[in-house]
Parts: C-alpha cells; structure tokens; sequence
C-alpha cells in the first residue's frame, strides 16, 4: 500500500491563530520606451513561456521573495525531513513544514536567477555568479550555506552533423543545472537540529534538455536486469543524469564525489541531504536520492522536496525508493498539466487519494498487462502535498506557464491552510510585475516588428 493512501481525513477547518509568514511587496518599475536591446530579452521570454521564472541577475532582487521566519526544530527536525512520512503534518499543513518548504524553494528558486539564459551570451548555460556570493546575489544572502560544488547535467543524445550548422546554442551539450551546498553557520545548524546539505536542480532550459524530456518511455536502471518488471525510470532523465563526455562529467559522477567527500568531512554529526528541485529538476531530484542511498549504504537521512515534477519511474522503482528509506515530498499543483506526465497510472494505490489521474484501472487484466508492456505505465513516488491553482483568490490567469510557474508553487504552498479551509488572506501575490513586464516586452517585439 502506498504511504499517501493512509493519509487521515482532513480535517474540519479549525485553524489556530495565524503566524505570519512574511513576504517582500513587488518593486514596480517604470515602463522604459521600447529599444532594440529590448528584443533580445523579449525573444528569451518567449522562448521561455512554458517556464516563466523571472530574473534579476544583477540585484538579486526577486518580485516574490518569501522570507520565513525562522523557527526552531531541534529534536524534531527528522518529522520534518519526513521520517514519519509527513504523518499529521500536511493537511492541515503544519506552519513549521511551511516555512522549511518555502526556504528550500527559496535554494531552488535561485538556480534560475544564476543560470545564463541568453543564447547570445559568451557564459549561455552556464553559472553567472560565483561560489563566493551565490547566495548574495541570489538575492538570499543569510541562509547560513555555503555552496561547495557546482553541478553540471550532460544530454545524451547523439546529434546528426547537419547540427554543425546550427547557432551553437541549439547543440549546446552540456550545461549547469543546479549545485551543492552545506550549511555552515553555528546557529543555523543549531536552529535546524542537524547540519543540512542542500543540493538544489533547475527546471528544463536547453533545447537538448527538451528533446530530452520528450523521451518518455521507461528503461531499466543500470545494474538491474532487464527482465521482467524491474525498476524502470523516464529515459530522457535518466540520460541527463548518467550522461557525461569527456570535457564534462556526468551528474551522477559528479554528485557521488561530492557526497562522499562531504560525509567523510561530516559523517560522525547529525547530518541530512536534502534534495530540491522544480519541473525537470524535480525529477532529478527524485533520481538523485535513489542513487545516493544505493551507493552510500551509510548514508544520512534523504530526504527530496519537490515543486511541479513530472512522473520519474514505474512502481517497481517506487517500491525501491520507499525499501531504501528515501523519503520524498511533492508539492503537486492540481492545475499543473507537467504533474500528468508522461505516461499514465493504472495502480489501484495511485488512485486512492488523488483527485484527478490518468487511470485505467478497471480493465481487464490481460489489457492492463499489454498496456504496461508499452513501457508507458508510470507510478507516482513518494507523499503528496497536493494544492491548485483555483484555490488562491490572487490568480486571476490559468495558462500553462502560470500554473507550473516555481513562483506559483511557493504562493500556493504560502497560502494553503487545509483542504477544507480558504486560501489564508496574509498570503501576497506579487506576480503583477512579472505579467506586466511580459506585456510590455510583447508590445517591444510589436513595435520592433
């Protein structure tokens, strides 16, 4: 039986008196006159439409910034890295888990605002900032990590050599995807209870990263045979992460080393690896925390918060996740269309306490059976913390973009109280910056054209 289908009821809205969660208000600039150098910028956000994360590399500045107030876990900081399986803590969702949600989102949130997204950039697909002030200009400068290794995920396909024709940026091979990072402030590590290894995974950003992710059909994961129903993950996620080239080490290897060279630093201290991640970067995450607990057999406790992740693997491999202890919390947006791929669910479990699923259950046996031959039939891993879109009186725009939005996910994950209580009327929603600076870069390119 999966660990979300003995959630508890929720419960009747009886919520406590609020403690606030304290967010920055939007900085609305002045509409500057179009130029030319405006269609570069309005070119990138087009490009970037299916995930729309605003970026202001040169301040730091976010216009949805949360800012946690801390709050001490101590003893019991293993209940929110999940050793109970979130028990009693999601719905209604416990204001401490809030806050720790939030503030890895924050460590995700800044994987975006480093990475170059310019295909015109010497630096294209690569870190702008520097180990030294990543966090600074990041925009989160007191979160008490330091990062200790950038990360780098390599495609695995194998491009034609008509491609040599191409703009450069189109066989872009290799490119940064997310880093390492330990928490290295006496306080800090005081106030969590443990000292906390972070590694954080960015969303999908490059056309090989695309084409990718359109590689939906499960494999086998290596060192496991291929027959019968093993555990089997996407191919275009297991490719990013295994791949490597010469010049550049795969993920995988580059994400072992690190590990292992920080529980020999850390490894006698109450240590935990947290794995964070949005959209392609959850699914990453998911593969990370199965890899590291495979290859460390004394590893810590890991622990995976994901935002808006598409399906990883098929129930075999789910089964390995939970034998293995990995623990994994996913914030899943009802309205959020990449949540629902690839593939489909036909597992009884998956069915019971999600409220709209792909599912075809009920067929007979022998249709089931040739249905998960297709290599298409999926499971979802880990517990859920599911919310929507609709539920947040500050959304007025449903498109695709909006609804996977990281930024979207950190305000649901702000305002949501219980499944049977409103929206909370403290959560601000500061998006407005963001669509009007998108509306104006759209009239630019019209102007321009």
């Amino acid at each position: 039986m999966r660990l979300s289908s003995i959630a508890p009821s929720p419960r009747p809205c009886t919520h406590l008196p609020h403690v606030p969660v304290r967010c920055s208000t939007a900085t609305v600039s002045t509409p500057q006159p179009p130029t030319l150098n405006n269609k570069i910028t309005t070119v990138k956000n087009l490009e970037r439409l299916l995930d729309p994360i605003e970026n202001s590399t040169a301040t730091g500045d976010s216009p949805y910034r949360f800012m946690p107030g801390p709050a001490k876990l101590g003893k019991k900081w293993r209940e929110y890295q999940g050793i109970r399986n979130w028990e009693g803590l999601l719905d209604p969702l416990d204001e401490n888990l809030r806050r720790e949600i939030l503030r890895y989102g924050q460590f995700v949130d800044a994987t975006y605002k480093s990475f170059d997204f310019d295909p015109s950039s010497p630096s294209y697909a690569n870190s702008l900032f520097t180990r030294s002030s990543f966090f600074e200009r990041a925009g989160i400068p007191e979160t008490g990590y330091r990062l200790t290794k950038n990360l780098r995920a390599t495609s695995g396909i194998k491009l034609p050599r008509w491609i040599e024709k191409a703009p450069s940026w189109v066989a872009t091979q290799s490119s940064w995807i997310g880093y390492v990072a330990v928490c290295q402030d006496k306080d800090e590590i005081a106030r969590l209870g443990r000292r906390d290894v972070v590694i954080a995974y960015r969303g999908t950003a490059t056309c090989l990263e695309w084409l990718e992710n359109l590689r939906a059909t499960l494999t086998h994961l290596p060192n496991h045979s291929s027959v019968g129903c093993g555990p089997m993950v996407e191919s275009g996620f297991l490719s990013l992460y295994t791949s490597g080239t010469a010049a550049s080490p795969s993920l995988q290897h580059m994400v072992r080393k690190e590990i292992s060279r920080i529980l020999q630093s850390y490894g006698d201290e109450p240590l935990s690896l947290t794995i964070t991640g949005h959209s392609l970067g959850a699914a990453l995450a998911t593969l990370t925390a199965y890899d590291i607990k495979k290859t460390f057999k004394r590893a810590p406790l890991v622990t995976v918060i994901s935002f808006g992740g598409p399906r990883v693997g098929n129930r075999s491999f789910r089964l390995q996740v939970e034998k293995q202890g990995t623990k994994v919390l996913r914030i899943v947006n009802s309205d959020d269309l990449i949540t629902k791929v690839p593939g489909f669910v036909i597992d009884d479990d998956d069915v019971s306490c999600r409220r709209d699923v792909d599912v075809a259950a009920g067929l007979p046996s022998w249709i089931q059976k040739r249905v998960e031959d297709t290599q298409w039939v999926y499971a979802e891993v880990g517990r859920e913390l599911r919310l929507s879109s609709k539920d947040s009186p500050y959304l007025n725009c449903f498109n695709v973009a909006t609804c996977h939005d990281l930024k979207t996910y950190l305000h649901l994950v702000d305002g949501f109280v219980s499944s049977t209580c409103p929206f909370r009327a403290s959560a601000k929603m500061v998006l407005d910056n963001c669509r009007r600076k998108k509306t104006e870069g759209l009239k630019t390119a019209n102007f321009l054209d």
